[in-house]
């Protein structure tokens, strides 16, 4: 069947919406639609339920901008947590990748992205205000810069340094266990926990 002409418009509709995410293209959207319709109407009703509740309920952490089910991650209401060191990551991936390593004690702030001119990401673009904002009220001895080893990820590292580094505050960065190129996400978790471990003062 050619994938531009449907028997129905809902089935049409919906391979659409499907299609719209990313990495989906119209024949995968085709599959995940006819598997739903072969599904029962109360678990197709219970995803498209989760979908609108994840739309609808879910909360930014106010204090690290992480995702989350209330106001304040559960990360960031630990007492337990190093509240000196705050760990600056791209998303919620990223947090998702050094929590997995088991190594890392101290709290985290996601900025929401990375400097990327090309793709029309500016510093303004980024929770960055409120990152200076936490070390002007002190207590933060270090941040640690733990951004994917992209040109884009440098980028952003070095314009954070020269804003924060006017702070009595350590600047570290992950050491280079994580390959030149990598995304944080994707890279294993012994890798990821040494170079959390092993962490090097930043360098311009």
């Amino acid at each position: 069947m050619s994938f531009n002409e449907f028997p129905s418009r809902l089935l049409e509709n919906a391979v659409n919406e499907f299609a719209s995410l990313p990495g989906v293209g119209r024949k995968t959207a085709f599959r995940l639609v006819m598997h739903l319709l072969k599904r029962d109407a109360d678990e197709v009703r219970r995803f498209g339920e989760t979908i609108i509740r994840l739309h609808d309920e879910i909360h930014y952490c106010k204090v690290c901008n992480s995702i989350s089910d209330s106001e304040i991650c559960s990360i960031c209401s630990d007492d337990k947590r190093d509240r000196s060191v705050i760990c600056v990551v791209e998303n919620i991936q990223d947090v998702m990748a050094i929590e997995n390593t088991r190594q890392y004690k101290g709290l985290y702030h996601v900025l929401g992205g990375i400097i990327s001119p090309i793709d029309g990401i500016g510093p303004a673009d980024l929770k960055i205000d409120t990152l200076e904002e936490k070390i002007m009220s002190g207590g933060v001895n270090e941040i640690i810069f733990a951004l994917s080893t992209t040109m884009e990820g440098d980028t952003t590292n070095f314009y954070l340094f020269k804003k924060l580094s006017k702070y009595n505050t350590s600047i570290t960065t992950l050491a280079r266990g994580v390959a030149i190129g990598d995304e944080l996400e994707y890279t294993d978790e012994i890798t990821l926990g040494r170079a959390i471990n092993n962490r090097n003062l930043y360098q311009q």
